[in-house]
């Protein structure tokens, strides 16, 4: 693999990792929301709530690939 595909290969990566971090802050923002109003449905939020980690955990995996820890 070169140089070049290397680096796309990451810009494409970060993308990712920008539009998963978005998608969870507008889960967080959903569930905030839920439960202002008061009268939330706890299946709802139960389930707004497993997407958000699962978003998390694509998260993380994402950070590991672009900036993988080195042992030193």
């Amino acid at each position: 693999m070169n140089t070049s595909a290397k680096m796309e290969e990451g810009e494409v990566l970060r993308v990712k990792l920008e539009v998963l971090r978005y998608e969870h802050r507008d889960l967080d923002a959903a569930i905030d929301a839920l439960h202002a109003r008061g009268s939330a449905d706890m299946l709802t939020l139960k389930r707004l709530k497993k997407q958000k980690l699962a978003l998390k955990d694509k998260i993380t995996q994402l950070q590991d690939r672009i900036l993988p820890d080195i042992i030193a």
